[in-house]
């Protein structure tokens, strides 16, 4: 790792390195040196983060003589600067650890690189059907929490100007507490594109996700649609907004309502009062505080990450003291 804290790189530009070590494929000892025709293309975290122009997010891994398997960028000058040295933990097929002899050099990953620059959450929001929802964010300050979050991953559901304005009798008759968690919920801390969100079924934690107070829904696909289920609604995404990592933006037809603050929705098959019951707004006063009117947890899912996960190849570089600072 010397050799690679000796040039003198940006935290940014080292991050983009590292990533050039983390392969999208699993490569454990066997299917290094078992390759077919003794040399392969692999695309790399790096390649996936779209920082790397053309294909110089691959790595070249190539069977040599004499039981040796070197591996270069492919941005490289074409030499295999390193060589496997040994196996530290493997997981087929889900993820191996391997060791490898040096730093991989790839003049795009060491390109000087400059911090990400906080995105204007709300003003991409006024601009396209989701000023309603923005004005909101502002007035109550949640917006601040959204901001501080677009550089380290988020993905907003906004609901349209017409959706937000038929729910204001509603959001009007939260306690101040209520307004702050219903906006909240409405951002994800993490960055989740549309083809992950189309292709992970399961809770979704949310900006407004405290402790017990779970303030979490449920990523439903359905077809080409992506649906968003809070028990006590069901919303759709219609439109992006932006989606660029690591940032997301989503339009949405309906306010998500989180079953901490709303009664559950009626199934099909409900008794007509019961349906009517349901269809009651929020708590009835501010004297009331609506977080404590929290329904129950169960809801018969798996929490997204339950899946396999695409595998992945890290090579063991005692890393940790980078990583720790990238």
């Amino acid at each position: 790792m010397s050799a690679l804290l000796s040039k003198g790189l940006t935290v940014y530009s080292i991050k983009n390195v590292l990533s050039l070590h983390v392969f999208a494929d699993y490569f454990g000892a066997k299917k290094l040196h078992q390759i077919t025709k003794g040399s392969t293309l692999t695309a790399t975290m790096f390649q996936a983060t779209g920082e790397a122009p053309g294909t110089s997010g691959y790595v070249n891994i190539t069977d040599l003589k004499g039981g040796r398997v070197g591996f270069s960028a492919e941005d490289s000058d074409g030499s295999l600067s390193a060589v496997y040295v040994k196996s530290l933990l493997e997981m087929p097929y889900n993820i191996s650890v391997i060791q490898i002899s040096h730093i991989l050099s790839s003049p795009e990953a060491e390109a000087p690189a400059s911090a990400p620059t906080g995105k204007n959450v709300t003003g991409l929001m006024t601009q396209k059907d989701c000023k309603a929802f923005a004005d909101l964010l502002i007035s109550s300050g949640a917006d601040v929490t959204f901001i501080q979050n677009s550089d380290g991953g988020l993905t907003v559901f906004c609901p349209t100007d017409t959706v937000v304005t038929a729910f204001m009798p509603k959001y009007k008759n939260l306690t101040a507490a209520g307004k702050a968690s219903l906006l909240l919920y409405h951002g994800v801390p993490v960055y989740q594109s549309m083809g992950m969100l189309r292709s992970n079924n399961g809770l979704m934690n949310t900006l407004a996700t405290e402790g017990p107070n779970k303030y979490d829904f449920t990523i439903q696909n359905d077809g080409e649609d992506v649906k968003l289920e809070t028990k006590a609604a069901t919303a759709k995404i219609v439109a992006t907004l932006i989606d660029a990592e690591p940032l997301a933006i989503y339009k949405i037809d309906k306010v998500l309502l989180p079953r901490e603050l709303f009664k559950p929705a009626p199934s099909a098959h409900a008794p007509k009062g019961e349906a009517a019951a349901a269809d009651a707004p929020g708590p009835a006063s501010d004297d009331e505080d609506p977080a404590d009117q929290t329904a129950s947890d169960s809801n018969g899912v798996v929490r997204i990450g339950g899946g396999r996960s695409v595998v992945s190849v890290v090579f063991g570089f005692c890393i940790g003291g980078v990583l720790a600072f990238v």
